[in-house]
């Protein structure tokens, strides 16, 4: 059965209790009024809401009249697949059930790309469960934006390009190692860029309805005009490697160091220095790392590839993530809300690592960012500036790597990148 294909008695609502009833004479959610009656079999009876808050997946099923059997049935086979505590608020189940309370199907959307189906094989059978991936429509976008004096920034340029501040942050991702989108843009840039789009079916929806916008997929090639200064950027996965970005020559976008441990280029509060007025204290001393402004809960990501040394509560630095990277570099994360990693894991340069907080002596939520080299900490803002450009890609791949160039860069209709596609070098045949 296609997703949430089923014919639906209720439109997808957030549980209250309050109630319609259907013709079999079953109580269903009010909002399913708005709806036209879709004829269904007798004894079935189908239900379609959201979860409420502090419910669980035990809860969720007993709220619905299934039988005590049935929930434990459900809720141990949906353990083998997923795990029954991480049931969300707000996100849409659906209960497709007979008359007399037998279950027959229960779907729980985990996310915007999976929900679980635990579901019996046949009438008498026992369930059978399963994370199934939500079927999406992709298509190609071109999308263009500018920064003038009422587009000052990145993020306003692309609310004014109708998109989202996903966008915002993929983009200033891909060009974070040429760009300091705090500081450096200036009327007149603009930017350029492919990136694929993913539609869904509405949940709850009828079949044939129109589909909603279920986020983006990712930018393939982009062009961002800075102040005289043109870059451009192509995805390509090497063979055995990831997925990154590189320029025209196939050089990697991607730096020794991110830019900052957060998702965006954040405004600095307090920068490195050797003598700071401490907040707390009111004392003179040194302030070894970055400060940045950012809210409870925002994600720290590690700044390179390496592994976790300390993790953990650790005096005035309140939590902390203390990393080992090549090159003698080491980096630290204090004031953490939660901490993500263990001490001796390894972390890949991106990877989620904890979450801003105020802990330790800190007078409100945020970062504290430090950079060692040999030892001894370094102005991480000048450290980055200073890293070397990114590893090339192979040799051995380039063909394949200039053909998918083309094949990106070819979709703009920007006579600027159109040039610059005509000095690619044709893949040899």
């Amino acid at each position: 059965m296609h997703y949430w294909a089923f014919t639906m008695v209720a439109a997808a609502v957030v549980a209250s209790g309050c109630v319609e009833r259907d013709q079999t004479g079953s109580s269903v959610p009010q909002a399913a009024a708005a709806r036209p009656d879709i004829q269904l079999p007798k004894d079935f009876r189908l239900v379609a809401a959201r979860v409420s808050a502090g419910a669980t997946l035990t809860s969720v099923l007993r709220s619905n009249a299934v039988s005590d059997d049935d929930i434990a049935d459900v809720v141990s086979r949906a353990a083998s697949v997923f795990d029954p505590r991480t049931v969300r608020k707000a996100q849409p189940y659906r209960i497709e059930q007979k008359i007399d309370g037998a279950l027959q199907r229960f779907e729980y959307e985990i996310d915007g790309d999976r929900f679980l189906r635990v579901a019996r094989s046949s009438a008498a059978a026992a369930f059978v469960a399963e994370v199934v991936p939500i079927e999406k429509t992709r298509t190609l976008h071109i999308v263009r934006g500018t920064i003038d004096r009422g587009t000052p920034s990145l993020f306003a340029a692309m609310e004014a390009a109708g998109e989202a501040v996903d966008l915002s942050l993929s983009l200033a991702d891909v060009f974070s190692g040429e760009i300091d989108f705090n500081i450096d843009l200036q009327p007149g840039d603009r930017f350029e860029l492919l990136v694929e789009k993913q539609y869904r079916d509405l949940p709850g929806g009828a079949p044939g309805e129109a589909k909603i916008f279920a986020g983006y997929g990712p930018i393939l090639a982009a062009e961002f005009d800075n102040a005289g200064r043109t870059f451009r950027a192509a995805r390509f996965t090497p063979e055995g490697g990831a997925a990154g970005y590189y320029d025209e020559r196939g050089v990697s976008m991607r730096r020794f160091l991110l830019q900052s441990p957060l998702k965006f280029v954040p405004i600095v509060s307090s920068g490195f220095s050797r003598s700071r007025l401490h907040p707390i204290l009111r004392e003179y001393r040194a302030h070894l790392g970055v400060d940045y402004k950012a809210p409870t809960g925002a994600p720290v990501v590690a700044v390179a590839d390496g592994f976790v040394v300390e993790a953990g509560a650790k005096g005035g630095a309140g939590r902390m993530v203390h990393l080992r990277h090549a090159n003698s570099f080491e980096s630290e994360y204090l004031h953490l809300s939660s901490i993500a990693v263990r001490r001796g894991a390894r972390v890949r340069q991106g990877d989620l690592i904890g979450r801003v907080g105020s802990s330790g002596l800190a007078t409100g939520p945020h970062p504290d960012y430090r950079l060692k080299k040999n030892g001894v900490f370094i102005n991480p803002l000048t450290a980055h500036r200073s890293m070397p450009p990114g590893v090339p890609v192979p040799a051995a791949q380039m063909v394949a790597f200039v053909a998918a160039a083309h094949e990106a860069f070819a979709k703009f209709t920007s006579p600027a990148l159109t040039h610059a596609l005509a000095r690619v070098p044709a893949p040899q045949q």
